[in-house]
């Protein structure tokens, strides 16, 4: 085969795949494994470069966390503070909409969006079946505090932990690096949110009075496990507060915690292996064999001289152009596939210029996060929260999202702009 043949091949493979990963038309695990096994049928990368593409520690930190969270979710802690947090509210529903939602957006922090929205959404409906309310103001604004919260840790959203994996950037870097803008973004939101929803906030004081009767106690279902489950977590924590100057990797300190904390719970460790998203693990898999065929061929070195060429090599235009590319494109097509092309190409930047490549892993970040809020599609809790009101007489549509989603991404994406071009460019 020859060096042309194999680098057509392996960018017709990734289109190709990539298309079908947007489209949903095919499961996207299976389209990925497919085009990944395909690069290696056809030769165009050996089975060892394949394995060697993959970032088995942003893997190994998915599974970690996976386990942590499966094993806390049973013990209803989340359920807890959710009705706790509609009581101290009063049952007033603009104060239960920013209380649920800054819970999301730490939960998201410090767990991962995903199965924050998983483990809130339905407490959620409960409160506003009992308020006889839409929930569409509450649950738009629980998923832009999911995506918000979740930019602002290393474990928070999926592309943070695989640019955290591929450049050895820490817990802490992500907290002191996008924590202060984070937190910024988060604020104006909640403005916005209080200025298209707060004058539609009215219920009956004896709607009010019925949520005030839920008993939060009820929702603890196993008390014992909490507190080892809670044990564990916070020692998870601050092993990825410390871990680079323990020296060990992310995923190392997230299995030592699953690995314990599936000895201390004596739970079987075959249900809780069941409850792992074993399809992403594999997705992620996938992908990573996939962008690895182009680097191997070339296309990412090419991609990278065409951008170096437009800047000028020029770090405030390169790093916005990142900002911007990866929100935009990260609002219409899932953000993880995206930033497993933008990693490699951000190294050979840095690698074929002098341009010092620190403000770009930022801007990725912020820009694949953040992004996530421009549109239903733009990331999994989205996605989610839609299918949890798919049967219901208030479905989450694509224009409903739009229209509250975008505006606020494009405000957040703004907002960032001006943290890096101040702090970093």
């Amino acid at each position: 085969m020859t060096l042309d043949t194999g680098v057509y091949m392996a960018i017709s493979i990734f289109i190709i795949t990539y298309i079908f990963i947007i489209s949903e038309k095919i499961n996207r695990t299976s389209i990925a494994l497919f085009g990944a096994t395909l690069l290696i049928g056809l030769k165009i990368i050996s089975q060892e470069y394949a394995f060697d593409a993959i970032d088995f520690n942003t893997i190994g930190l998915l599974i970690g966390m996976m386990i942590i969270v499966s094993i806390v979710k049973k013990t209803g802690v989340f359920q807890y503070v959710a009705i706790k947090a509609a009581k101290s509210a009063k049952g007033e529903p603009f104060r239960i909409i920013l209380i649920l939602s800054a819970i999301t957006a730490i939960s998201s922090a410090l767990l991962d969006n995903v199965t924050t929205v998983l483990l809130i959404v339905p407490v959620t409906l409960v409160i506003t079946d009992t308020l006889e309310m839409n929930p569409l103001p509450f649950l738009i604004p629980e998923i832009l505090a999911a995506n918000i919260g979740g930019t602002a840790t290393l474990i928070g959203d999926p592309p943070n932990i695989m640019i955290g994996s591929a450049t050895n950037l820490g817990f802490m870097d992500f907290v002191v690096n996008l924590g202060p803008i984070v937190v910024i973004i988060l604020i104006v939101t909640f403005f916005i949110i209080k200025i298209m929803y707060g004058k539609s906030m009215n219920v009956s004081n004896e709607l009010k009075e019925k949520l005030m009767k839920f008993d939060e106690n009820k929702s603890i279902r196993d008390y014992t496990l909490l507190k080892k489950s809670l044990f564990v977590l916070a020692l998870t924590m601050i092993g990825f507060i410390t871990h680079q100057y323990l020296g060990l990797e992310s995923a190392t300190v997230a299995l030592i915690g699953a690995s314990l904390l599936l000895i201390i719970s004596k739970l079987d460790p075959e249900d809780i292996l069941l409850e792992v998203e074993w399809s992403t693990i594999f997705f992620f898999a996938g992908l990573f064999v996939l962008v690895g065929g182009l680097e191997k061929v070339g296309v990412i070195e090419f991609l990278a001289s065409e951008v170096l060429n437009f800047t000028k090599g020029n770090l405030l235009l390169t790093t916005l152009m990142v900002l911007w590319v990866s929100a935009i494109a990260s609002a219409f097509i899932d953000n993880i596939p995206f930033v497993a092309t933008m990693i490699p190409l951000i190294k050979s930047i840095g690698a074929m210029s002098t341009i010092t490549i620190g403000p770009l892993w930022w801007a990725l970040a912020l820009g694949a996060c953040l992004g996530g809020n421009g549109s239903l599609v733009g990331a999994s809790a989205n996605v989610i929260v839609a299918g949890f009101l798919q049967k219901s007489d208030n479905k989450l549509t694509f224009m409903k999202f739009l229209k509250v989603g975008f505006p606020i991404m494009i405000v957040s994406v703004i907002l960032s702009s001006i943290y890096l071009v101040i702090f970093y460019v």
